[in-house]
């Protein structure tokens, strides 16, 4: 019979394979940099980082060969002293640091979500409680003011 086929099973479009909530508070171990060459400072940090981060839960055995390149990236990074190497290694780390959930944008787009503890929450309640703007006594939530009010304030062009 002509007309489209049905879809195969509707009800799994769009699930994400990598949804996860990662948990700040775990016990892996960051694995020891290669040895036979002499890591920057700057290196050696991001790495302790990166093994202490809450994605550090995520990455299994098979991870740990792409991220001892990103840290030969990275270490590269911080070593040259050539500007134009620079900006190429700076490209390719953002590339491969985007497999491993290193900035929010790459977790964000792993669907990846830090789990918040309860201090965490609290701050950001207090943070924004002191950010609101104070209330206008009647009970009624303060008003934005609209900046359109100012309008006249600005010069005409025209009449310059």
């Amino acid at each position: 019979m002509p007309g489209q086929l049905p879809k195969e099973d509707p009800a799994r479009r769009n699930k994400s394979t990598s949804k996860a909530t990662l948990n700040p508070d775990h016990d892996v171990q960051a694995p020891l940099l290669p040895k036979g060459r002499t890591w920057d400072w700057q290196t050696e940090s991001w790495w302790r980082d990166i093994w202490a981060s809450p994605m550090a839960s995520e990455y299994d055995d098979s991870d740990k060969h792409g991220l001892f390149r990103l840290a030969v990236l990275v270490d590269d990074y911080w070593t040259t002293d050539n500007a134009n190497t620079r900006v190429k290694l700076a490209a390719e780390i953002r590339q491969q640091g985007a497999l491993y959930g290193i900035t929010p944008l790459d977790r964000r787009r792993l669907q990846w979500e830090v789990a918040r503890g309860d201090e965490a929450e609290q701050k950001n309640r207090r943070r924004t409680a002191e950010q609101a703007p104070p209330a206008t006594g009647d009970g009624a939530p303060p008003q934005p003011a609209d900046p359109r009010q100012y309008l006249h304030l600005v010069p005409d062009a025209e009449a310059m």
